[in-house]
């Protein structure tokens, strides 16, 4: 094999390599921000059921309010018979003692209904504040992981790109431009072998003096369809004679 062939190839091999770490590197902060948006939404939820707790229990205290303003107009009512000698006054002042006691009883069962759901919310507190714990351990704890793991990577990353400086600068100039032209355009499939003689990158039909000028290994050979740097090897001559 031709030696630039060998070098590039090396090379390759290094920023897939390189290619791969990074983007398990760029996947790292995403997972990190969705575990984030999963505790605050769960903090949200008890946030939420605390915020219903505190309403209904504010509601509550009014109409306990309204019960108390309610007693308080029957007493000066009935202050008021007492002290009144028209039948017409005190059939008046009855009615609206009647009319308050209605309501005490309506808000009374308002404040009944409140209580149960009062103690509803306090239990819906109570799992949400259990839900929220237990996520927030495990959250915490992938978060950490995920912190390890993208140290490992940056460190992974560094050592790999120190490594590929000292590849790229054992290949030939013109060859190495060459190579980073392509990779820049056709991503990390740059140096393909030939199949049954297609290129392993565009997978088109190879001409037969293209198959020759690799068998020869005498310069770097370029596919007329894609331009991928191609080469051949005895093994790959095996299959294509099958």
């Amino acid at each position: 094999m031709l030696e630039d062939i060998e070098k590039l190839l090396i090379l390759q091999d290094r920023d897939r390599k390189i290619i791969r770490t990074r983007q398990e590197l760029g996947s790292l902060d995403p997972q990190r921000r969705a575990l984030q948006s999963k505790l605050s939404q769960a903090q949200s939820g008890l946030d939420a059921a605390k915020l219903k707790a505190k309403q209904i229990e504010t509601e509550r205290k009014k109409l306990e309010l309204e019960v108390e303003s309610k007693k308080q107009q029957i007493e000066k009512y009935a202050l008021q018979q007492f002290q009144t000698k028209k039948n017409e006054e005190y059939r008046a002042l009855a009615h609206e003692i009647e009319m308050c006691r209605e309501a005490i009883s309506k808000l009374e069962d308002q404040q009944l209904e409140l209580m149960e759901q009062g103690d509803q919310a306090q239990k819906d507190i109570g799992a949400a504040t259990a839900r929220i714990t237990e996520s927030k351990k495990q959250i915490e704890s992938q978060i950490a992981e995920i912190g390890v793991r993208e140290k490992n990577l940056a460190n992974q990353a560094a050592t790999l790109e120190a490594d590929r400086d000292k590849l790229a600068g054992a290949v030939e100039s013109s060859a190495l431009a060459r190579y980073e032209r392509l990779l820049k355009h056709k991503g990390e499939n740059v140096v393909v072998g030939i199949d049954h003689g297609v290129c392993g990158g565009c997978h088109m039909k190879l001409p037969v003096q293209i198959l020759v000028s690799c068998q020869a290994r005498q310069e770097l050979v370029a596919c007329p369809n894609c331009g991928r740097i191609l080469y051949y090897t005895r093994e790959m001559d095996l299959v294509a004679a099958e």
